[in-house]
């Protein structure tokens, strides 16, 4: 009986996973849409995929080191904001571009305010924002270079969301295998798919978020895309652009996201609405960045009404 008896400090319900395996986790779930956008846009992806690592590493480190801080890089948290900044970037941005991101994501999102677990915002998709506003024409060519090895067969600048949000016809079966324009890392679903069945399968997320993400937005843009249930317009926008990536790798953030199991429900509804909003009226054809970004800022009020009620005095009855 007496083996039963320990007196400890709180946490009194521990785990062996930490933060350095969940991180490493998402890194590896991160690695067929990683080797896929190598593939598909040749060298220059990796080019770019191994700068802004390296600079979101090196922000961490040095910046830690000279603020007298513990240095936190082998937690994996700066590698996956630089490989999700990466894969966020279009293959034709110059070299110096992940640099600014990096520096920006690590040093202003996330170590001003903290470090990891105080930053009000994914460190990755600020970085993304800031250069998609610093520079707009760079962050916004999706044309492919001739001299690229990958498997995009053209030069236009113009994505598949884009030709359909100007009432073109796409080919819905090429954006879901992957080789079309677009961002690094968002073109082939189905290798983020692979990465997203990792985390559940290991279960470094849940189906909450993703899944009250998706359907609210394929709701919105059936009730208020103008196409009905044209299943060609519903799978472009699934597949399309950043929809996925964000829903199941950036939206499923454990900083900024929502504790409760009701705030998680209500935080995927605003950000179909949000995404929804954004390509159907707003005026680029893409909006998964801005609407997790805005949404993470809702986080506290979202907690805020959706907090459990208390037992005993004062709180439920």
């Amino acid at each position: 009986m007496n083996e039963l008896l320990h007196v400890s400090s709180s946490p009194h319900v521990r785990s062996k996973v930490n933060t350095s395996n969940i991180m490493l986790m998402v890194v590896i779930a991160l690695m067929p849409a990683t080797i896929f956008g190598i593939i598909n846009f040749g060298p220059k992806a990796l080019l770019l995929v191994l700068i802004s690592v390296a600079t979101c590493v090196l922000s961490e480190g040095v910046y830690e080191h000279f603020m007298h801080k513990p240095v936190t890089v082998r937690d994996y948290s700066a590698v996956i904001t630089g490989l999700l900044l990466a894969l966020n970037l279009p293959v034709g941005v110059p070299w110096w571009m992940p640099i600014i991101g990096g520096v920006f994501a690590i040093i202003i999102v996330k170590q001003l305010f903290g470090g990891l677990g105080q930053n009000f915002m994914n460190p990755a998709l600020a970085g993304r924002c800031f250069l998609l506003i610093s520079f707009t024409g760079l962050m916004t060519d999706f044309s492919v270079e001739k001299g690229a090895w990958g498997l995009v067969d053209t030069v236009s600048g113009a994505t598949p969301l884009a030709a359909v949000k100007a009432g073109e016809s796409v080919d819905v079966m090429r954006m879901f295998l992957g080789n079309t324009q677009g961002t690094i890392g968002e073109t082939s679903v189905i290798a983020i798919l692979i990465g997203a069945i990792f985390l559940l399968a290991v279960k470094v997320i849940d189906l909450r978020i993703p899944l009250t993400y998706i359907v609210t937005f394929l709701v919105f843009i059936i009730l208020f895309g103008g196409h009905g249930f044209d299943l060609e317009f519903i799978g472009a926008h699934l597949c399309g652009g950043g929809l996925m990536l964000g829903a199941w790798f950036m939206a499923t953030d454990y900083v900024t996201t929502p504790i409760t199991k009701k705030g998680q429900i209500v935080y995927g509804i605003i950000l179909g609405i949000l995404t929804g909003l954004f390509r159907i009226f707003g005026g680029s054809a893409e909006g998964v960045s801005y609407a997790i970004i805005f949404s993470n800022l809702l986080i506290p009020i979202i907690e805020r009404f959706t907090r459990p009620t208390a037992f005993g005095k004062g709180g439920k009855k």
